[in-house]
């Protein structure tokens, strides 16, 4: 699926992205006592332009359980959603500045990755699976980019999928 808008949506402030989403409160089965069957603390949250789901529930508050979702549907649009032009013409600010001497300087924890990850997938994307072009593209190397994507192993999964139904070959970590 390809998104029109100028901003990929796992790069979206949370309340913007939120407003595209179907968020619901359900109660959480499972360990953790009373508190946790009685009380509707689970998050679950819809993307409703790509379909996208994102589910928490093992937190007993219900904000940290927004939270939660939230991360992870960030990282699953981040994914799951292409927001490519036909070419990939230069790297955001954001990659620029986590981008230096070739190399991509961000954890997998922090609240930039989802939009790092989804600019990264983009531009391999628009190099037609190629790794070696996309991370030409974006200024690091290309063990630094397949290092970076293999973060998030759905995403490596992901490319890997896409590249053999090209006749490439899978990537490793």
């Amino acid at each position: 699926m390809s998104e029109t808008c100028d901003l990929h949506p796992s790069s979206l402030p949370v309340d913007q992205l939120l407003e595209d989403c179907d968020v619901r409160r359900t109660k959480a089965a499972g360990p953790g006592g009373q508190r946790r069957n009685k009380v509707e603390t689970a998050i679950e949250i819809l993307h409703r332009p790509s379909g996208q789901l994102a589910l928490a529930a093992e937190r007993r508050s219900q904000e940290e359980n927004r939270r939660v979702a939230v991360r992870r549907l960030r990282l699953t649009l981040a994914v799951h959603v292409r927001n490519v032009s036909s070419e990939f013409v230069e790297p955001s600010a954001l990659w620029s500045s986590r981008c230096r001497d070739n190399k991509i300087s961000c954890s997998d924890r922090h609240a930039d990755f989802p939009a790092m990850l989804a600019e990264a997938l983009d531009a391999v994307d628009a190099k037609a699976y190629d790794v070696r072009r996309a991370a030409a593209a974006l200024g690091c190397s290309t063990s630094q980019l397949i290092r970076f994507i293999a973060k998030e192993p759905p995403a490596l999964e992901k490319l890997n999928r896409e590249r053999q139904a090209r006749g490439m070959k899978r990537l490793k970590s």
